[in-house]
């Protein structure tokens, strides 16, 4: 079955990087919209970033500039750089995967594989 698997959360100070990593399997990873995630307590569920097929990406106005989505096919692993972390980064991020084109790739509800998750906090 479809699993995706996240890792490379944890806690920085503002301004500070981290990488988050989500390795796939059970599926043709190469083939698949892949995206970032992240809600934060009380929050909804938001798109961070997301790369189709063919390497196109998409990002949210509020990480413009400071993130980054990658991926890889031979390891069947999607990335996200993320530079100059703000406190309102904080949350869970989740990546998340669909067999096809996308047309709102930023929208939850167009994915229908999910990881667990892991956790990003930035301190002030």
């Amino acid at each position: 079955q479809v699993l995706l698997v996240e890792s490379g959360g944890g806690s920085v100070q503002a301004g500070g990087s981290l990488r988050l990593s989500c390795v796939g399997s059970g599926f043709t990873f190469s083939t698949y919209s892949m995206g970032w995630f992240r809600q934060a307590p009380g929050k909804e569920r938001e798109g961070v970033a997301a790369i189709d097929s063919d390497g196109r990406t998409t990002y949210a106005d509020s990480v413009k500039g400071r993130f980054t989505i990658s991926k890889d096919n031979a390891k069947d692993t999607l990335y996200l750089q993320m530079n100059s972390l703000k406190p309102e980064d904080t949350a869970m991020y989740y990546c998340a995967a669909y067999p096809g084109p996308l047309a709102t790739p930023l929208a939850a509800w167009e994915y229908n594989y999910w990881g667990q998750g892991t956790q990003v906090t930035v301190s002030s």
